[in-house]
């Protein structure tokens, strides 16, 4: 028969009481902004995406059939289309008159070597430009107006007009012609639309922007010829497209951007010679708009009896058609242009982000498959031994609030353990349920009940260590249960002197909903892998709280376990590195924990996770400027845990944006194919640490689902966290509702068994310790 249960008073080593959170009010003010730099980076994404639209040549448009309301002496007319004023009226070029346009540009490799051949042979032309690249390259645009070139506006983003709202048109034409004051101090008031061609192409659809650009003051240039150097078709059918049919006058539409031009300058430079031989004379768009009208007021009779006419038009042409920017359009076009450059910077800047974050993340993967093999293989050999076999006595400290779920399994698992000597210590830290009374109702000889008041996990491990009776020390949660063969495992490391702490191995018991599965893919990688990385690194960030040892000595070093932060468990291993101890992973040594079966309580415990990692880190950030193991922790540990643990998840958001703005935007695919590669190498990562951990491969089916759900949530915890921990934010500890899958599982692992073996029954009873 069991003794009865003992009351003796004591007082707890830390006075307790309710923890309150300090300057709780201001997690909204550490909110606004992230917020309002995330509303700032979706707006500067959203703006480099409509700056950097990609388009299709012109020729690649589709008109409709419909022309009914479009006016037929415009259909059968000349390539200028004049509405302005309210007027509607058609221009055809002088007999034997040509302009050269090109549309698309300035383009920094193309528009050069044009403009070379131009002058090569003497020969003006005009340039139909769109107002993002006039920003992107305005020395190339300079070079066209000082070389004598002429400009028209070609849009701001080469977009389709006639798809866009009138408001937006509007822009359209501003904002290219406030880069050219910017860039070269001019306007025009010719336009050429995207993905048109000549007059008679108009339709239904595209005339009434035709007129709405008059009523802006622009005169349409349209094409008369069509090279369809869009299609690169050769330099010869290029050639023979763009010499006007049966000597008519034409705008010939050629390209300087939008892919590659190099055929369309080799035809350029046979071009000009062929029309030169044929008699023709080159104008830019200015000066045949000019003789076109001069053209139109001649009389019909002057028309029929001159067999030259340039004379009288010549003088015509010399009328200017641009028109110097005012001071208004120069400085509003000069903040539109640092605009453009500051989103293009931006996105590059992102770009090589992305790119640094993965050659690093590959870097990682393969340094992690390198030292975790090595420490595996190292472990699992016949010859690996930490020393001679360590029996010497051992106490759990169990830290317990509200635990009913699965106080009963996880508190038999460890008393009923597979090891000589096994003293376990139930702090019940002022718990409202019934915890107490089921610890203390199991009646097993080795466990001790402490209830003090409420004061938080850190007092109640410490109340718990000051009533320990060994000198090595096991901490568990109170949801945790072990495998018979956990605490002898996870002790064995003591052996080696210069161990002060050892992590073991967290498994999930309730891994079978999607949130659980995810979870256990987490634990995996992050144990199997990254533990086996830190211990050779000699710089372990966490003990789990679920499963860990400490040598008494390494605690007194550090003066027990600190409060100061919502990681107890990985300032404590912090500090314990820092005054010399060695800390390993001993993976043999299997807690089964109840991980957080909901998304809100999954957001709570991460929450509280981050922000006390962050917190560690800062009170840690001594040990860069220390020497010796300490040292070591802060320059390389440190860092990499602010890296990868920090740093890196921060960004992880900037790579699916990187991706979907590829795809969605560039129409770059290779975007999504390094999206899809990561993904490929998480789940290679993934499997390593599942074959390691001799875990089924069945959940890694969740894995790429994981990317969509799982992986956000983190983010915004991590954002979040970052956010509190800046604005010097106090968080309160949110205990996790239990849903007894621990206990559940422990009857799978052996461990719910009530019976203990001879050599435990050492006699004493459940003793029940109350604090005043």
């Amino acid at each position: 028969m069991d003794a009865p249960t003992r009351v003796i008073p004591v007082t707890p080593p830390v006075p307790p009481g309710p923890r309150r959170p300090a300057r709780l009010p201001r997690l909204g003010a550490a909110v606004v902004p992230v917020l309002l730099l995330l509303a700032a980076f979706v707006a500067l994404m959203t703006y480099e995406a409509y700056i950097d639209a990609s388009f299709q040549p012109d020729g690649k448009a589709v008109a409709s059939d419909s022309q009914v309301n479009v006016p037929s002496e415009i259909v059968t007319g000349g390539p200028y289309i004049d509405t302005t004023g309210g007027q509607v009226v058609s221009y055809d070029l002088p007999p034997r008159t040509v302009v050269l346009t090109f549309d698309d540009g300035p383009d920094p490799k193309w528009t050069p070597q044009i403009l070379d051949v131009l002058a090569r042979h003497g020969v003006k032309a005009t340039f139909f430009v769109v107002g993002t690249e006039v920003a992107r390259y305005p020395e190339v645009v300079q070079a066209v107006v000082e070389q004598g070139h002429d400009l028209g506006v070609h849009t701001f983003t080469h977009a389709d007009m006639a798809a866009l709202s009138p408001w937006l048109r509007s822009l359209e034409y501003s904002q290219t012609q406030m880069a050219l004051a910017a860039t070269v101090g001019v306007t025009t008031p010719l336009i050429r639309f995207p993905y048109s061609s000549g007059a008679s192409s108009l339709d239904d659809t595209s005339w009434p922007v035709v007129v709405e650009a008059g009523q802006a003051g622009y005169v349409v240039v349209m094409s008369s010829v069509d090279s369809r150097d869009w299609e690169t078709p050769g330099v010869d059918r290029i050639v023979e497209a763009s010499i006007p049919p049966y000597g008519r006058s034409g705008v010939i539409l050629l390209h300087d951007a939008g892919g590659d031009r190099s055929q369309t300058v080799a035809a350029l430079d046979r071009l000009i010679p062929i029309l030169k031989d044929q008699g023709y004379r080159f104008l830019t768009a200015s000066e045949g708009l000019r003789a076109a009208q001069a053209l139109a007021d001649l009389d019909p009779v002057l028309l029929e009896t001159t067999v030259d006419l340039w004379p009288i038009l010549a003088e015509a042409t010399q009328i200017p058609v641009l028109a110097e920017a005012t001071a208004g359009d120069v400085w509003r076009g000069r903040l539109l242009v640092l605009s453009v450059r500051f989103a293009d910077d931006f996105l590059d800047g992102l770009r090589l982000v992305v790119l640094l974050v993965g050659v690093l993340l590959i870097a990682r993967t393969a340094v992690l498959f390198l030292l975790a093999g090595r420490h595996a293989r190292q472990r699992r050999s016949p010859s690996w031994s930490w020393g001679p076999p360590v029996t010497r006595p051992v106490s759990v400290v169990m830290p317990v609030y509200n635990e009913r779920e699965n106080i009963a399994a996880a508190v038999r698992s460890i008393a009923g353990g597979n090891y000589p000597a096994i003293e376990v210590v139930v702090v019940n830290d002022g718990s409202t349920d019934d915890t107490a009374a089921i610890v203390a109702g199991l009646g097993l000889p080795n466990v001790r009940l402490i209830s003090i008041p409420n004061g938080g996990k850190a007092n109640a491990l410490n109340v718990g260590i000051a009533h320990a009776s060994h000198d090595i020390i096991v901490m568990v949660d109170g949801d945790t249960v072990l495998e018979p063969d956990s605490l002898r495992m996870l002790v064995q490391p003591f052996a080696d002197p210069r161990v002060g702490g050892v992590a073991g191995n967290v498994k999930v018991s309730n891994r079978r909903g999607l949130i659980g599965k995810w979870q256990h893919i987490e634990y995996v990688i992050g144990f199997n892998l990254d533990r086996r990385l830190f211990e050779l690194m000699q710089c372990m960030p966490t003990i789990p709280g679920a499963i860990g040892a400490f040598r008494r000595q390494a605690l007194r070093d550090v003066g027990g376990v600190s409060d100061r932060t919502l990681a107890e468990d990985t300032d404590l291993t912090m500090a314990i590195i820092r005054a010399g101890w060695k800390v390993v992973y001993e993976e043999r040594a299997r807690a089964w924990t109840e991980a957080p079966h909901t998304l809100r309580q999954l957001w709570r415990q991460r929450y509280r996770w981050s922000y006390g990692t962050m917190q560690a880190m800062w009170i840690h950030r001594g040990a860069i400027r220390d020497r010796g193991p300490s040292g070591r922790f802060g320059r390389l540990g440190l860092p990499f845990l602010a890296a990868f643990g920090v740093v890196f998840p921060l960004l992880a958001p900037v790579v699916d944006i990187m991706t979907i703005y590829g795809i969605a935007v560039s129409g770059d695919l290779t975007a999504g194919v390094a999206w899809l590669a990561m993904l490929g190498l998480q789940l290679f990562t993934a499997v390593i640490a599942f074959r390691l951990d001799r875990e089924s491969l069945r959940p890694l089916w969740s894995l790429p689902l994981q990317q969509f759900v799982y992986r956000q949530l983190l983010y915004i915890v991590l954002v979040r966290s970052v956010a509190a921990a800046l604005a010097g934010v106090a968080l309160r500890w949110h205990k996790l509702q239990r849903t007894g899958a621990a206990a559940a599982h422990a009857s799978g692992v052996g461990s719910a068994t009530p019976g203990l073996s001879p050599r435990q029954r050492d006699g004493r009873s459940v003793t029940s310790v109350r604090t005043p």
